[in-house]
């Protein structure tokens, strides 16, 4: 059985901040506003794991509260990933699109895929991230904000 799950996530950009995807930090002068440490790719794609799994969003699972605050968006991920085994489910693919002015992230794409790939225990070849820039418009065309969106297809473990 094939289960298919969309996210998309937005944070403002501020300075004081560090810039976080896919657990790997980008060297920028601003970086995601956020009650966690602000890793959208990590948060869209752990949010459309649990959508694909209909566990709802992940501020059901880490709400605004005192223990999650500044929380590291890689426990997020471990535990989306724990709830997506004990349902008998593994990744087949992940493809996000990060949208961002600035900086450019063509250095970076690589080692976020090879770093995605040992958080998730999957291969490089199973995740796709790009990075796109929304050509000057909006608050993201203004370096004011990072969207990421991401869609991921799971497959049921064969033998359970």
């Amino acid at each position: 059985m094939l289960r298919i799950g969309y996210s998309s996530d937005i944070h403002k950009l501020v300075k004081n901040r560090p810039l976080i995807l896919g657990g790997v930090k980008i060297n920028f002068s601003k970086g995601e506003e956020a009650f966690s440490d602000g890793d959208v790719l990590i948060h869209a794609i752990s949010e459309a794991i649990l959508g694909a799994l209909a566990l709802g969003d992940l501020g059901r699972h880490f709400p605004n509260s005192k223990e999650n605050k500044n929380i590291n968006s890689v426990k997020i991920l471990n535990f989306v990933c724990k709830k997506m085994a004990d349902k008998k489910y593994s990744i087949n693919n992940i493809d996000a699109s990060i949208f961002l002015e600035k900086p450019n992230l063509s250095t970076y794409i690589l080692k976020i895929r090879r770093n995605l790939s040992k958080l998730i225990n999957i291969s490089v070849e199973q995740i796709s991230v790009k990075a796109c820039t929304n050509e000057g418009f909006d608050s993201v065309g203004k370096g004011q904000s990072i969207v990421v969106s991401a869609i991921v297809l799971l497959t049921k473990n064969k033998n359970d």
